[in-house]
């Protein structure tokens, strides 16, 4: 099968960066016609303004915030927005209690949603309820075991017995002394719209609440595991220990070390009431709501429990998504939400784009200059690398939600030079091999092995660092990583599949090939004193350049001049110019 020529190639690499740019087009473009996308990114809260929304904590009765609790909840709160998918959102603190969310644009329900539900997540017994259980509490099996089962919903349950004077203090989370005449006389007249303006209660005393839909009412004991000792929490369709699909949702949870020994301990006592109905269930208490009461059908010791019942998929996942971040130590409402002005406007944006402008004008007046025809490359592959930037930010704002700041603006801005720097390097290359006395084809390909190494090396030093700063940055800085890793993985694309089949190309036109001296790649401006294996010329000198022999002798390595004293040619640096 006979070799693909340098030519084909070039061709099939600007076909694939054609097909990618049309995709782009094209995948956005039917986005903006039939969904939400739109061609211009999205702006970020520096540049647009947006809502912000204050959270005041839910405390009781004498209970302070701590600067850790704080800490904490401000962590959490932006690890939700930013699996929202809003980007540039700013989380802080108002005073010693509140937390502040400002977020760019006008946010949607699920992130409001998502932002507003603080997840104070708590495990108590159940002690008493008149509903029958709607969800069970297992195990979640291993591969092979065969012995978990998924327990199902009862259909009928026993009215439960509840002794409503205490005998004695109670011993446990499940006991009834738990349940004063008071405490009864409280849950009888409950009424559950009350529960919009419920305090949270002391995790040490029992707690009268409904389900989160205000029709079942119930009585819980103290805390016995709390939401905070969760590590992990996902959604997915709960599986038989055969490994068939039951078709139901659920949610799986991970405890850490002092959740499984709660879990465990809450759970073996529970079994051991066998089937005495609400005694052998306990609550999931989702600030202040019971979302769940399963019936505990094993007792959990491996800290990894499913909650099945009556969850959808949508429910499933948001549960899910709100707890995998873990719970707050703390609930908090919403004070107040308000819309907010750009803290920079458009004024900043566009100092900011006039200043990429200049700085793009300068690179590509330094490129003519330097390179001269050969500099358009530059040019045009810049174009090309604002093309594909531009596309994948609008793709990015669509479909993840990204937002451009004015830090980012400036990771673009960067990126410009950073781009130009691979150009300068491959040019250099091919300089370096037509010196040595190349054809232009065989330069372009020869510079090209030694560019690429540099290339990746350089770009590989940009994308970690990039990557790192995104990772442990929070904020605009962000936006400045994430726009400058784009650009970097760009810049690749653009140098392998552009750049360099455009060269490719080029070497076969006589303009090029032939060493024009407005080309760029005039073998004799350059100083080419290569001529082969061990021959070595002394370049032709013109009686009115009496510098020219001094700048081929400037030109040649060390090597070079080593070489071409052993044959005797070498030119000598300090003569006026004509042969001696």
């Amino acid at each position: 099968m006979a070799r693909t020529t340098p030519v084909k190639n070039a061709w099939r690499a600007i076909v694939w960066l054609t097909a990618l740019t049309v995709a782009l087009t094209v995948l956005i473009g039917a986005g903006s016609m039939f969904g939400s996308a739109s061609w211009a990114p999205k702006l970020a809260l520096d540049l647009e303004g947006g809502t912000q929304i204050v959270l005041a904590p839910q405390l009781e009765s004498g209970q302070t915030v701590t600067s850790e609790q704080l800490t904490q909840a401000v962590s959490i709160i932006r690890d939700r927005v930013d699996a929202s998918g809003v980007a540039e959102a700013e989380v802080t603190t108002q005073g010693a209690a509140n937390i502040v969310v400002s977020i760019p644009g006008v946010p949607d329900e699920e992130t409001l949603n998502r932002i507003q539900s603080s997840a104070k997540l708590e495990f108590r017994p159940l002690l008493y309820t008149d509903v029958a259980p709607t969800a069970t509490a297992t195990e979640t099996p291993e591969p092979t075991d065969t012995a978990a089962t998924d327990g199902e919903t009862a259909t009928a349950t026993p009215e439960p017995t509840l002794a409503t004077t205490p005998t004695a203090v109670p011993t446990d989370g499940s006991d009834l002394n738990w349940v004063t005449d008071a405490l009864f006389d409280e849950f009888t007249n409950f009424d559950c719209a009350s529960l919009d303006n419920f305090s949270v209660a002391p995790a040490a005393e029992p707690l009268i609440t409904c389900d989160s839909d205000g029709l079942y009412k119930y009585i819980l004991g103290p805390v016995e595991v709390e939401g905070s000792t969760i590590t992990d929490a996902t959604s997915g369709l709960i599986t038989s220990s055969s490994g068939v699909s039951t078709g139901q949702w659920g949610v799986f949870l991970t405890f850490d070390d002092e959740g499984t020994a709660g879990m465990a301990e809450m759970t073996t006592r529970l079994f051991s009431f066998d089937e005495t109905d609400p005694r052998n269930r306990f609550g999931i208490v989702l600030d202040g709501q019971v979302i769940s009461a399963p019936t505990t059908q094993g007792i959990i010791t491996g800290g990894n429990p499913q909650i099945s019942g009556t969850f959808t998929q949508e429910t499933a996942e948001i549960l899910a998504d709100q707890l995998k971040f873990g719970a707050l130590p703390i609930g908090f409402e919403v004070q107040s939400s308000e819309n907010i002005s750009a803290t920079l406007g458009s004024n900043q944006l566009n100092s900011g784009l006039i200043a990429g402008l200049i700085g793009l004008l300068l690179v590509v007046i330094y490129s003519l200059f330097q390179y001269r025809l050969l500099g358009l490359v530059t040019v045009a592959s810049l174009i090309v690398a604002g093309v594909l930037t531009y596309l994948v930010i609008a793709y990015l704002s669509w479909r993840h939600g990204y937002r451009l700041s004015l830090a980012g603006v400036a990771g673009l801005i960067v990126a410009i030079g950073f781009t130009a720097d691979s150009f300068i390097v491959y040019f250099e290359r091919i300089r370096d091999e037509l010196r040595d006395g190349r054809s232009l084809t065989g330069a372009v390909e020869a510079g090209w092995k030694r560019a690429l190494r540099t290339i990746f090396a350089a770009k590989a030093v940009n994308l970690l660092s990039a990557v790192v700063l995104f990772v442990l940055a929070v904020g605009n800085v962000r936006g400045f990583a994430l726009t400058l890793g784009i650009t970097t993985v760009i810049d690749v694309l653009v140098v392998v599949l552009f750049t360099h089949p455009v060269l490719q190309l080029l070497a076969t036109t006589r303009f090029f090939s032939s060493g024009h001296r407005f080309s760029g790649l005039d073998p004799n401006a350059l100083g080419a004193i290569y001529r082969g294996r061990a021959q070595f010329r002394t370049p032709a000198v013109s009686k009115n350049k009496t510098g020219a022999s001094r700048e081929a002798a400037r030109r040649q390595t060390i090597a070079e001049r080593k070489a071409a004293d052993l044959a005797g040619t070498a030119p000598d640096a300090s003569s006026d110019g004509k042969d001696s």
